[in-house]
């Protein structure tokens, strides 16, 4: 496992205390890409956790950039997520 998905596991499980998370380095499939230049990584998360129950995606989405904190600008360049409550369908 790489550090940035370390940190980024970090962050969520401190942050959001999901019943499942899943972190997918996807770096691979944007090499060369001009954002991926800098060095900053591409990922996807799924995280469950009841710390999204009654918010909309949108502050589903803000919560966790905020428990990533400054990950988002000095490691993550681009970040596909699904948040969800325990029993929502996929």
């Amino acid at each position: 496992m790489s550090d940035r998905v370390a940190m980024i596991r970090s962050r969520l499980e401190a942050a959001l205390a999901p019943t499942e998370l899943a972190i997918e380095d996807d770096g691979h499939r944007h090499v060369g890409h001009p954002g991926a230049r800098d060095g900053r990584g591409h990922f996807n998360v799924r995280v469950v956790s009841a710390a999204f129950r009654g918010q909309s995606p949108l502050a589903r989405h803000r919560a966790v950039y905020a428990a990533l904190g400054e990950l988002m600008q000095t490691d993550i360049h681009a970040l596909s997520i699904d948040a969800r409550v325990s029993g929502e369908g996929s």
